[in-house]
């Protein structure tokens, strides 16, 4: 294993791939530069003299300022480098497109739905319409999972349980209507039982208007105040929709059908030199089969996008991706928040320095293709190819956004390491093999191995052929802990 890598030949700084000892003598470029301190993995050693407020360059990019000098072979962190951004911005579109060529076809096993959407799971859903009845949905899952022992062709019966569903006003409340009727239509539920309580303000009668046509044997309706014992009438629907669901079977679906989401978190210093560029190689290879790829976490878009936007495909979509990022911008300054507060602190002991430094690593998960689409938070994906997604950096708000607008699975990519999942398959991509080994029990795919024995073109397919697998059945570490949790984005006053 090599011990640091330079990303690009203009960089003023490497990053350590294990850690590296004070004195310890390195060649680079056919010279001799001694390290004056201890590096620890994932974080960065300059290459040359920096003096105060020259910019610091990684990726290629700048990512902030020096604070101070900084001397050939110092360690480059937070106390000497700070953040080089600013507030809402101007941008210019400048193209830079380079549309991929298509590759041969790729399938799975998957579910055809009736709407013509294709899923990689059967499950029956129990989505509780309001926080008052989660416990509720709950003990339905545990009543269900008992009486009907998951019937062929059941996956799973899941309940979600949520805070939201009233006490919302406005925009806030119209996004979780959104969420729900998205929710309701995903193609990897078989069924949903949808569980209101009767006088919350996002009730079955008010959602009916969002959730549009439905198939009567796969969407099933109880408002628990208005029977006597919601969990029998409960256990009765879900008996209806497993006879239906029970009939479903996998068949050979085209990769082109795969919408896949693509997530951070828990980042350390060398996500953005294996993890994310492996899904950015995967991004571009599903592209390039026809299929689609969703990039969300705005704020960990902030230093990094205007590399997005001079990618998208034409002018519309760049005043999209301008007013998704200057819009996000804005929300903070509403809500009399500095924009820029990030990075983590367990990016930060990772080896990130400022959200330049973990922008430019975040966005290597969108690969190069063009940017087709940009969507607003709870709005169903309508174009192939690269979508970017309006939704927060927080981990289980940005992956339940992905599955709501249409994402089937969701790869996520870690540093440090998380246990969650969402309403899909949420599979975990370790960005070091210590982290794979220590927590195997949660980190599903090691891409850590792109700095050790094998080539990104060689991860970038391994991890391809990994997600048709699960596409086709096999089961992630959080699917098989049993871990299932949805988060909604608040944005309002609560009343």
């Amino acid at each position: 294993m090599q011990d640091f890598i330079r990303i690009n030949q203009n960089d003023k700084v490497a990053v350590a791939l294990k850690p590296l000892a004070a004195g310890l003598a390195l060649f680079i470029d056919q010279k001799e530069l001694i390290l004056t301190e201890e590096i620890p993995q994932g974080h960065k050693f300059a290459l040359c003299a920096i003096k105060k407020d020259e910019p610091v360059i990684k990726y290629g990019f700048r990512i902030g300022y020096a604070k101070e000098d900084i001397a050939p072979g110092a360690w480059v962190h937070v106390h000497n480098l700070r953040t080089a951004l600013g507030d809402v911005l101007e941008y210019k579109y400048e193209p830079e497109l380079c549309p991929l060529k298509k590759t041969e076809p790729a399938a799975f096993m998957g579910y055809k739905r009736a709407d013509g959407k294709t899923g990689v799971r059967n499950e029956i859903w129990i989505l509780p319409t309001v926080g008052c009845v989660n416990s509720v949905a709950k003990s339905i899952e545990t009543a269900a999972k008992a009486r009907f022992s998951l019937k062929e062709g059941v996956e799973d019966i899941i309940a979600f349980a949520h805070p939201y569903g009233c006490s919302q006003m406005g925009d806030d409340q119209e996004n979780t209507r959104k969420v729900f009727a998205d929710i309701i239509h995903h193609p990897n539920a078989a069924g949903v039982l949808v569980l209101g309580l009767g006088c919350e303000n996002s009730n079955i009668p008010v959602l009916m208007d969002y959730i549009g046509g439905y198939d009567s044997n796969r969407i099933k309706f109880l408002q628990c105040q208005d029977v006597e014992d919601e969990t029998e009438e409960a256990l009765r629907l879900i008996a209806e929709i497993c006879e239906t669901a029970s009939k479903d079977q996998r068949q050979p679906c085209d990769a082109s059908e795969l919408i896949i989401g693509m997530k951070c978190g828990g980042s350390d210093g060398l996500s953005g030199i294996t993890a994310n560029p492996t899904v950015g190689a995967f991004s571009d290879l599903l592209i390039s089969k026809g299929g689609t790829t969703i990039l969300t976490e705005v704020p960990e878009m902030f230093g990094a996008e205007t590399i997005l936007m001079n990618r998208c495909k034409d002018k519309e979509t760049f005043e999209k991706t301008v007013s998704l990022i200057n819009d996000f911008k804005n929300y903070f300054i509403r809500h009399d928040q500095t924009i820029y507060e990030n990075p983590s602190p367990g990016n930060k002991k990772g080896g990130i320095s400022t959200l330049e430094d973990k922008s430019l690593g975040c966005t290597q998960k969108s690969g190069s293709a063009p940017v087709c689409g940009v969507l607003q938070y709870a709005e169903r994906v309508k174009e192939k190819g690269l979508n970017l997604l309006s939704a927060p950096g927080n981990d289980l708000v940005a992956s339940t956004a992905l599955a709501v607008s249409g994402a089937q699975i969701v790869l996520f990519t870690t540093g440090r390491g998380t246990p969650f999942a969402t309403l899909v398959p949420t599979m975990k991509i370790s960005s070091n093999s210590k982290l794979a080994g220590h927590k195997s029990n949660w980190i599903d795919f090691n891409a850590g191995e792109m700095v050790e024995e094998k080539s990104g073109e060689e991860v970038a397919k391994a991890l391809f052929e990994y997600v048709l697998k699960v596409a086709s059945g096999e089961k992630v570490k959080a699917e098989a802990a049993g871990f299932h949790d949805i988060a909604i984005f608040k944005q309002g006053v609560t009343l």
